[in-house]
């Protein structure tokens, strides 16, 4: 069993640990938080073992009636690896903190890509982080997360010429209230391009795309316009039969009538994923079309989730402890990742599309 410890307990590091615990060849040795808050008591519920992030702050968590495993570095000291799920910027300086214990560990997309010695998805180049001098990986943000996982499928089988990407970006996560803008639209960088380019260059560094990001008063998902241009000319039928193979991306039929991010959320919540959570690109099947070599479609990026799956498989890629394949199909399998299953061979049984407002 690989022994994995989760600095930081916030949005992405509690669903790393759930993640963790619901692996067979895992175990979770514990999570760090920095202040006995809602979420530590939720550890503690779960059953983890808590450990403080900062050890002047362990007496609070005694005062509020909080049991602590010890200080983060017991944790680091125990674990085989730790995923670091800090706020942005708090990892590289941990990063001290885990070499001097001879602990590999997992960043997240927030830290710059020289945090780590390689910047990591699963779909895109696994192999890249279980070779014998790599210790340390990043796994990129959701919204390169997303994109890794569409290009890299395209550059396979037809060849991409060209990349262009909008990210219309959510302002803030549900919980994130000092977040915005609250009635605005901002480009975000109003400079182009945006870091989400070049940060996917960090994945796939021979793809020529651009990014342009924007700012919308929204907190459920970010979606992406996506324009690329192949280099041969597959029919639209035939790219979504490709996009539908992959695991990790989600056809949205039209007949369901999901027709913005809201009822994407509501459809992950009424399925029963914990916390309404979608890990999956969700892709529109109607937005996906053909001009001669150019495609074009939208897709939806879960924000607080999407990264998930990337975490469990980059944990077994750093330890060399299964191939590619393997990992991902054992990850999206306990987590239950794969929405398109919902819909094979049963696609008269979907709800139809709504003409009013009910």
């Amino acid at each position: 069993m690989i022994q994995v410890g989760v600095n930081g307990y916030g949005t992405i590091g509690k669903r790393v640990a759930d993640a963790v615990a619901a692996q067979p060849d895992m175990q979770l040795t514990g999570v760090a938080k920095t202040r006995p808050n809602y979420e530590a008591e939720a550890a503690v519920r779960k059953g983890y073992p808590l450990y403080a992030a900062i050890p002047d702050r362990a007496d609070l968590f005694h005062e509020a009636g909080i049991d602590l495993a010890g200080e983060v570095v017991d944790m680091v000291m125990t674990a085989d690896v730790i995923v670091d799920t800090t706020p942005s910027g708090i990892g590289a300086d941990n990063r001290e903190l885990y070499e001097r214990y001879d602990t590999p560990a997992i960043f997240q997309g927030g830290e710059d890509a020289d945090v780590a010695d390689v910047s990591f998805n699963a779909r895109s180049n696994y192999d890249r982080a279980r070779a014998d001098d790599v210790d340390t990986a990043r796994v990129v943000s959701c919204n390169t997360t997303g994109l890794s996982r569409l290009l890299t499928p395209l550059i396979e089988t037809y060849g991409v010429e060209k990349s262009r990407v909008t990210l219309v970006r959510r302002g803030g996560d549900p919980g994130q209230t000092s977040r915005g803008p609250i009635n605005d639209i901002l480009p975000d960088p109003v400079s182009i391009p945006s870091h989400h380019g070049p940060d996917v260059n960090t994945i796939l560094p021979d793809v020529d795309i651009d990014t342009l990001g924007v700012k919308v008063p929204a907190t459920l998902m970010h979606l992406h316009s996506v324009n690329v241009t192949l280099d041969s000319a597959p029919t639209a039928a035939e790219v979504r039969d490709l996009l539908s193979a992959e695991s990790r991306l989600f056809i949205v039929p039209e007949e369901t009538g999901i027709d913005g991010t809201g009822k994407l959320k509501e459809f992950a919540m009424d399925t029963g994923r914990p916390r309404g959570d979608l890990w999956e690109n969700c892709i529109w099947e109607d937005s996906v079309s053909m001009e001669g070599s150019d495609l074009y479609l939208f897709q939806s990026i879960h924000q607080e989730s999407d990264v998930i799956p990337e975490n469990i498989d980059a944990i077994r890629a750093l330890l060399d402890w299964e191939d590619r394949e393997t990992s991902m199909a054992k990850t999206d399998e306990t987590l239950g990742v794969g929405l398109e299953s919902l819909f094979d061979g049963q696609r008269q049984r979907v709800v139809p599309k709504s003409n009013g407002d009910d």
